[in-house]
């Protein structure tokens, strides 16, 4: 882990080798996915701690990030739940190299206090609740253009449930909302991300478990500078790789191959 001291001499260094152009960047806007809207907060703090620099997070579904930077929008840096957005970019030249994953994801299944449904990750509860009539609506994120709604999906067509339950599925904008529409009392549960299950502003909301990763693709999630980004956005995605932020990161579930929580 880098000291602050250690971070200001990386941004002295990161500031000499900025190419003419680079962008200015007092707070630069940094594109991630919604399932990191509390653990990159987090992470956020602790970089603001270490350097006095700030960051700008702008959370939602890592398609519609993906669509926005593709047509210029003025985001430095894009975590994405689904590597191959930032792939694709990198592939068009708009980042500064193929990026890092910073994390394999996981669903589960979750579900509100007083839920008939039970939370079970084999997902087989949810069969039976589809078959006496306990599930009325379930809430995902829109498979269309949030990653964790595809596997989330993935896992449904797996425990052969995707036909049977489309009538009865409430599609959140990206995962968070999803999550809030799975806890409101609304419907009986959804499948959203670990992450978002695992933060002290959920987790005291509803019960969850782990769907077996065998159940859907894997989640890898990677990261980018976009082209022309600033030093505090360099500063930032450095910090992201080292000890402080990954405790962080894995305390929310964020984990490598090969680390555990």
């Amino acid at each position: 882990m880098k000291t602050g001291a250690n971070l200001r001499f990386l941004a002295l260094f990161l500031a000499m080798l900025m190419p003419a152009g680079t962008r200015a960047d007092d707070a630069p806007t940094i594109a991630a996915a919604s399932d990191l809207q509390f653990a990159l907060a987090e992470v956020a703090a602790a970089f603001e701690a270490a350097t006095g620099r700030e960051v700008r997070l702008a959370f939602g579904s890592s398609g519609n990030f993906f669509r926005q930077i593709s047509q210029g929008a003025p985001f430095q840096m894009f975590l994405s739940a689904d590597e191959d957005f930032v792939q694709r970019l990198a592939a068009a030249g708009l980042t500064a190299d193929d990026g890092t994953l910073y994390a394999v994801g996981r669903i589960v299944l979750i579900v509100p206090p007083g839920s008939p449904l039970e939370a079970d990750g084999t997902l087989g509860d949810l069969a039976a609740a589809l078959e006496d009539g306990r599930l009325k609506k379930f809430a995902i994120a829109n498979p269309e253009h949030a990653p964790y709604g595809q596997r989330a999906e993935e896992a449904l067509r797996d425990a052969g449930l995707r036909d049977a339950i489309e009538d009865k599925l409430v599609y959140g904008e990206n995962v968070s909302q999803a999550a809030q529409f799975a806890l409101s009392g609304n419907t009986e549960g959804g499948i959203v991300a670990w992450s978002l299950a695992l933060a002290p502003e959920v987790s005291g909301r509803g019960a969850h478990a782990l769907i077996p990763e065998a159940m859907h693709k894997p989640l890898r999630q990677r990261m980018a500078l976009i082209k022309g980004a600033g030093e505090t956005a360099h500063l930032f995605y450095s910090y992201l790789q080292e000890d402080e932020a990954r405790a962080i990161m894995r305390r929310y579930g964020f984990v490598l191959p090969g680390e555990t929580m």
